[in-house]
Formats: structure tokens, C-alpha cells, sequence
């Protein structure tokens, strides 16, 4: 009887703490660049609304945060770009390859990989010194995302002009293996263990599930019309789609590997980021100058936010 009084009497208390000005966690923010602005909105998920804009180069593309620190890939640079997520300030940058694009952090923090399009290679910065720390050729050309396994050991790459994707050893800091999928691979999201990764082919239309171990794929999906942008749901029970000539998001099951629902977003959707909590998918729509929210659980979007000129991604934290 004392114990489950002193249970109740502390529900209690934690719940009173979701109140106290100060204690209550807050929402996260999403995080925007915008290629033609040379800027990245700051969106409160709280409330969806843009609380700051942020100079971040001439061109900002490929967004990603570790250590309290928002990099940033500026193409015409060839640079990365850091803001501090306090400040809301550009605090350096890191020279890169010829024209940067998507950037990734390890789930740790401890490494930014920065693919670079012309170089034909893929920057590993260590976020401890914010150095380069090594680059690695890729076999496809004008690589595009460098996505981190969940344990950090491994990279994935696509590349614009091939049809394949490059499998890099991050200890080994080599190219280990190539996995055929199909034109143009895009975006890349793995499931939660690490066991499956799922790749966009923007010229094919579909989206190709890779048994990551075995190096093989094991599911092709009929994805909207150029498939992009790829996200994983926190639980790995759904895979997000933006496909930029529909101007639409397929939600993708991952036990079945079958489109569920198509939600309509803006203009050439591109690259994505998800809640921690799952509830909520933002879209970054290039030609609509907007991020559609979509509400997860009811499959459709919940509110437009105008943000600067064509956004390219969103990482959040």
C-alpha cells in the first residue's frame, strides 16, 4: 500500500513538472536551408511557425547537427559552413571537395560526412577539431547523399550519374563494396538496426531495399513519379518518400515493402526529416519556397510553412 502510494505520488510530480516554466522540455527546431536565399529557417516544431533566419553562405544544400553545431555544405564555396545552435552564428568552416552536397552526421557526433559532386569523394570531418579528417573516392560519379548506418561503421552513397550505390568502410576509410539499383540513386534512410537500407532511384521511379549484411537488394518499390528524398520512421515500421515530379510523399511499410498512402505536398518535394517522436514529417519543397507538415498518424499535411527560396532539406534537433 506505501509503495503504490508513493508511485501515484510521484506520477504526480512528473507531471506537474511538464508545467513548471523552465523544466518543461521544449519542442525541437527544424533546421532549412534555402539555395537561393543563402539562408537557413529556423522552424519551431512546437508551434510550426519560422522563429529566425540565418545567413549560412551563398548557396547552402546538405544540412546535418552534431555537437550543439548546425554544418552546413556551401556549394560555390566548396566549404562547410558551421552555425552554433545557441548563437544562431556562423562560427567557421571546413574546406571540402569541388561543389558539396548532402551531409550526414553519425548518430554519435562524431564524424560529418560531406559528399562532394564534382570531386567524385566523400569528406569525413571530425567534429571534435571540425577538421577534415580524410576523404574517400566514390565509384559513382557526382555523388550526392553520404548516409551513416545507425552504429556509424558504415556509409552508404549515391551518386547522381550511376546505378549503384558505394558501401564505404568508415575504420577502413575505403570504398568495401557497390550494390546495383537503379538510375540516379537519391536518398538513403536505414532502419533502425542497420539491417536494411532504403535507396530512391529518381530515373526508375522506385525505391530499392538493401539487405545491408549480405550486400543485396531485396525489395523493389513502385515509389512516385522522380522519388528523392527517403526518411525512416524513429520505430523502422515506415519509410517516407518525396517524389518531386508528383509533388508527393509515398509512405512505404516496411514489413510489407508496400506504399500504404500518398499524401500531396508542394512543389518538388526534396529532402525530409522526421520528429524524434515520429509525429511529425517535414517536407522541404523546392519549387513552393514551403515545408508541408505532415501529421503521420492521420497520412496528411497538417500546415504550410513558407520559408526562404528553394529549400533543399531539413535536419532537426
Amino acid at each position: 500500500m506505501i509503495q503504490r502510494r508513493q508511485s501515484a505520488t510521484l506520477r504526480r510530480y512528473c507531471a506537474c513538472l511538464l508545467f513548471i516554466p523552465g523544466i518543461a522540455l521544449a519542442a525541437p527546431f527544424a533546421y532549412v536551408p534555402n539555395e537561393k536565399s543563402g539562408t537557413v529557417s529556423v522552424i519551431d516544431t512546437a508551434s510550426d511557425t519560422v522563429v529566425a533566419t540565418v545567413p549560412a553562405g551563398s548557396k547552402p544544400r546538405g544540412v546535418a547537427i552534431a555537437r550543439n553545431t548546425l554544418y552546413v555544405s556551401d556549394q560555390p564555396a566548396n566549404a562547410l559552413v558551421m552555425i552554433d545552435l545557441a548563437t544562431r552564428k556562423t562560427k567557421g568552416s571546413v574546406a571540402l571537395g569541388e561543389s558539396p552536397e548532402g551531409v550526414e552526421a553519425s548518430r554519435d557526433g562524431k564524424w560529418i560526412a560531406a559528399a562532394s559532386e564534382i570531386s567524385n569523394a566523400v569528406n569525413f570531418i571530425d567534429t571534435a577539431s571540425n577538421q577534415k579528417a580524410f576523404s574517400v573516392a566514390t565509384q559513382g560519379k557526382n555523388p550526392e547523399h553520404a548516409v551513416f548506418s545507425p552504429d556509424g561503421k558504415l556509409v552508404i552513397v549515391s551518386a547522381e550519374e550511376a546505378d549503384t550505390v558505394d558501401f564505404v568502410d568508415v575504420d577502413a576509410k575505403r570504398e568495401v563494396a557497390s550494390v546495383q539499383v537503379g538510375r540516379r540513386p537519391r536518398g538513403i534512410a536505414f532502419t533502425p538496426d542497420g539491417k536494411i537500407a532504403y535507396v530512391a532511384c529518381e530515373m526508375e521511379s522506385r525505391v530499392y531495399a538493401i539487405d545491408v549484411p549480405n550486400r543485396k537488394v531485396i525489395a523493389n518499390i513502385q515509389a512516385g513519379n522522380f522519388s528523392n528524398g527517403v526518411t525512416m520512421a524513429p520505430d523502422g515500421k515506415r519509410v517516407y518518400v518525396s517524389n518531386g515530379k508528383d509533388g508527393s510523399v509515398s509512405v512505404i511499410d516496411t514489413a510489407s515493402n508496400a506504399v500504404i498512402a500518398t499524401i500531396p505536398v508542394g512543389k518538388r518535394p526534396w529532402n525530409m526529416a522526421i520528429t524524434p517522436d515520429g509525429a511529425k514529417l517535414y517536407v522541404a519543397n523546392g519549387r513552393s519556397n514551403s515545408v508541408s507538415v505532415i501529421d503521420t498518424a492521420a497520412k496528411r499535411v497538417s500546415k504550410e510553412i513558407e520559408v526562404g527560396a528553394l529549400p533543399w532539406g531539413v535536419a532537426i534537433q
